[in-house]
């Protein structure tokens, strides 16, 4: 499966419009009933805005669009100047974003869902999480990045910079189609995000001691990326924390039954080994750096 046209590497964040089927089915009902114009969301619930109807083609911000022919379930759409491609790159995985009744999207890898969506929005999921660390007034560290939510969240709160990282760069093109992504360029946020792409568990090693007051740590699951677990990354998180800073680790919460393992007191046990008093929190530990 080849990959999509990406949008310019000029543009930070796609500009166009944002398609689902229920959205795609909204316009072309719309113009059946011979409408001129239509109001809804074409960036995922950010804005109501309307768009003109044509009989050939439909506008919205000064641009035309042509209507999409049938598009599929759980998937996003981007315009990327010739038609309607899926927000979704395949590199060695197929890694896509998922639209969900919250507007706020998900992701998936070769189907896996990166992010809960059951009980709340992925943002607001994000929003709970970030609220136990209290990253007002301080620098944080984000080591996943993903699409952003810890990021965004933490420049509402008011953090005074967030350095975060993110391996994939399949991820990193998501996110400049997410309208829901933190952009690091934009003016509102201020300089604070600096979005790196890069390895965590290699790039640590080159920051200095102490440098944090936070850490958000949301890797992948064990199986995948057992050395963000490790004992030896745990000591590095040690170490660029300072003391009385707090650390979420987003855990998830494995079934002990079938694999017989309660990760979540494991990496409390290892954080406590590396400095930190730990306890689980949510779907995770939440610490502190002794």
């Amino acid at each position: 499966m080849p990959g999509p046209r990406l949008p310019p590497p000029t543009v930070r964040h796609y500009p166009g419009p944002l398609l689902t089927c229920a959205t795609a089915a909204a316009l072309l009902d719309a113009r059946q009933r011979g409408q001129i114009r239509w109001t809804g969301s074409l960036d995922l619930g950010r804005s109501q805005d309307e768009a003109t109807l044509d009989p050939a083609h439909w506008q919205w911000r000064g641009a035309a669009y042509p209507y999409p022919e049938r598009l599929r379930e759980r998937t996003l759409y981007w315009f990327d100047g010739a038609g309607w491609e899926p927000a979704a790159r395949y590199a060695g995985a197929l890694i896509k974003l998922v639209p969900t009744e919250w507007d706020v999207p998900t992701f998936e890898i070769d189907g896996i869902k990166m992010l809960p969506t059951s009980k709340a929005s992925p943002l607001d999921d994000a929003r709970r999480k970030v609220a136990l660390v209290e990253p007002h007034g301080k620098a944080v560290l984000d080591t996943c990045g993903g699409l952003g939510y810890f990021a965004a969240c933490c420049l509402a709160a008011g953090a005074t910079r967030i350095d975060s990282f993110e391996k994939n760069d399949s991820v990193l093109w998501l996110r400049t189609l997410n309208p829901w992504s933190p952009d690091p360029g934009a003016e509102a946020n201020g300089g604070r995000l600096r979005l790196v792409h890069a390895d965590v568990a290699q790039a640590i090693d080159a920051l200095p001691d102490a440098s944090f007051d936070v850490v958000l740590h949301d890797p992948p699951r064990f199986g995948i990326a057992g050395e963000l677990y490790s004992q030896a990354f745990y000591h590095q998180l040690a170490r660029v924390l300072r003391r009385g800073g707090r650390l979420f680790h987003y855990t998830g919460m494995p079934n002990r039954l079938s694999s017989g393992r309660d990760l979540p007191r494991e990496v409390c046990r290892r954080l406590e080994q590396a400095g930190f008093g730990a306890q689980p929190a949510l779907d995770g530990v939440l610490a502190r750096r002794r």
